[in-house]
């Protein structure tokens, strides 16, 4: 057993966040979110009810960051296995190749953004797999924060008023999310009637209402009124599905992530890069390490943007991405004293929400749904609180591209759940949400995990890097050691320390399994949430 001496114990960095210990635990971005969760643990549920309850009560009290109209994914482990759940939508049947030829990129924004959502078709059909309780009781609490209203937190207020000069002008935005022209003060109770009966809708039918029903038809009759594309065929047509997740052995410990069309494979291929180097050596928090980390992700985002899409149009297989010859010699590309240009390789032919909750019989989940920016496209159809993702902002407009928009397609997906074995053992359930965030976040915790031995809590509250979208330049926490700053800007990294509070960094939620039984979970301070035990 542990002692509190031994340095997995130690909690080195400044948020002095503490980990919960429990039998029973669900960690998430908002604490009324948790509650929820907890709810479902005291009636008796099981890790899959609390995480269910939790995701669907953070549609309305972080609803800046995901909502009923987004997608989701889930990893379970029960029964000995790990479980893979892909609950993206696809494009709408008009969204010929041709339509979008003349763009150089999709839109970010309005129906031209908006794929058909999956979320509410992932929580019907994890709750029909793993669910101990009645569909209905998962909706109470977030029905009951929806119509009675809950008090909004400053982070919220934060991101959701960044969003509301730019979402306004989107059709039924304003109505409600921002009566008066702005976001809800801190403070301020936030009351939200017509997603509260959308729920209720939602509970009822087990989600048939929201795909073949009242919501599908509400959903297509706006996208008609006010130039939009999904019909109700496209809503009907959608189903989620369940798929074996992927995998990478890393020192001790084996990562897995929902394959493509997802952003998870990228965190492996960089792993299996780093398999060449010794990070332990380099020293925890160092330049060095962090040089090397940053070269890995970068390859491997080389390699993503080029190669990643939806599976069943991809050029290269998954399996060849993840060749370890392939990989290692991706990583002899690395040079360890200076930063490189990416470029992707040829494998050889032949504003999102995370949390997880794990329960004493040895059910965890690891679980995220997402709008993809914020509160997505902006479009919301009246009357019922379904703010309609922008996911579709992710394929792209170039011919002949694996990820090239076409009809009934998933596009790209940023939107990650990890998962932790060690020696064939689940050890940890884990996300860190945030865009391209994500990938490089589950890079950063799995090292330290495996190269310098922390807790889970310790790893989340260690100074991040992230790498910017033109994968080039690089950001790095305001608490990162200034001298592995100036190490990095030695090997000719371009690097922008962020000021405190910077929210790009992405948001940690873990349970991991402890030797002597029970769980340790832990919770980012970068957001409101805390981890909960029962």
């Amino acid at each position: 057993m542990p002692i509190p001496n031994d340095p997995f114990w130690q909690l080195p960095y400044a948020s002095q966040r503490m980990p919960v210990l429990a039998d029973n635990v669900v960690s998430t971005s908002q604490p009324l979110a948790s509650a929820a969760g907890l709810q479902m643990y005291a009636r008796g549920g099981n890790a899959v009810d609390a995480a269910l309850a939790t995701a669907i009560a953070l549609t309305v009290v972080e609803p800046c960051m995901n909502g009923i109209g987004g997608d989701m994914f889930a990893i379970v482990w029960h029964g000995g296995r790990l479980h893979g759940l892909n609950a993206s939508g696809r494009a709408p049947a008009a969204w010929e190749t041709g339509r979008f030829a003349h763009l150089d990129g999709m839109d970010p924004i309005g129906w031209g953004s908006v794929t058909v959502p999956g979320v509410v078709s992932g929580w019907r059909a994890i709750w029909e797999k793993f669910g101990s309780l009645p569909f209905e009781d998962l909706f109470e609490p977030a029905i009951r924060y929806a119509r009675d209203g809950y008090l909004v937190s400053p982070t919220v207020h934060r991101q959701w008023q960044k969003q509301v000069p730019r979402l306004s002008g989107q059709p039924g935005f304003s109505e409600s999310f921002a009566p008066g022209g702005r976001a809800p003060l801190p403070g301020e109770r936030f009351r939200s009637p017509g997603q509260a009966s959308t729920l209720e809708s939602i509970a009822r039918s087990k989600g048939e209402s929201f795909y073949r029903g009242e919501l599908a038809a509400a959903i297509a009759a706006h996208a008609r009124n006010t130039g939009g594309y999904i019909t109700e065929a496209d809503m009907a047509n959608h189903a989620a599905d369940w798929v074996e997740p992927i995998g990478m052995r890393y020192r001790d410990l084996e990562l897995f992530e929902i394959g493509p069309n997802g952003q998870g494979i990228g965190a492996l291929m960089a792993l299996g890069m780093l398999e060449n180097f010794d990070l332990a050596s380099c020293g925890r928090d160092s330049g060095r390490a962090l040089h090397l980390q940053i070269e890995a992700m970068r390859l491997a985002f080389a390699d993503l943007y080029e190669h990643v899409g939806d599976p069943a149009h991809m050029k290269v297989s998954s399996a060849q991405l993840l060749d370890p010859a392939y990989l290692a010699e991706r990583a002899k590309l690395i040079d360890p004293d200076r930063a490189g240009a990416p470029r992707p390789g040829d494998p050889h032919s032949g504003g999102t929400v995370y949390l997880t909750a794990a329960d004493r019989h040895g059910t965890m989940v690891s679980f995220i749904q997402s709008n993809f920016k914020g509160f997505g496209s902006g479009v919301v159809v009246p009357g019922t609180g379904i703010a309609m993702q922008n996911r579709g902002w992710g394929f792209s407009t170039k011919p002949g591209h694996p990820n090239v928009v076409a009809p009934g397609k998933r596009p790209f997906h940023t939107i990650i759940p990890g998962f932790l074995m060690k020696r064939g053992r689940p050890l940890m359930s884990f996300g860190v949400m945030g865009g391209s965030m994500q990938a490089q976040g589950h890079l950063q915790v799995t090292s330290r995990l495996a190269d310098f031995g922390q807790n889970p809590q310790a790893a989340s509250d260690a100074p991040r890097w992230r790498i910017k979208d033109d994968n080039v330049g690089v950001a790095v926490e305001w608490n990162c050691p200034p001298e592995a700053v100036e190490h990095l800007r030695a090997c000719g990294h371009k690097v922008d320390v962020a000021p405190r509070f910077d929210l790009e960094f992405g948001s940690a939620q873990m349970a991991m399994r402890l030797e002597q039984g029970g769980y340790l979970a832990a919770s980012d301070h970068r957001k409101d949430g805390y981890p909960i035990g029962y």
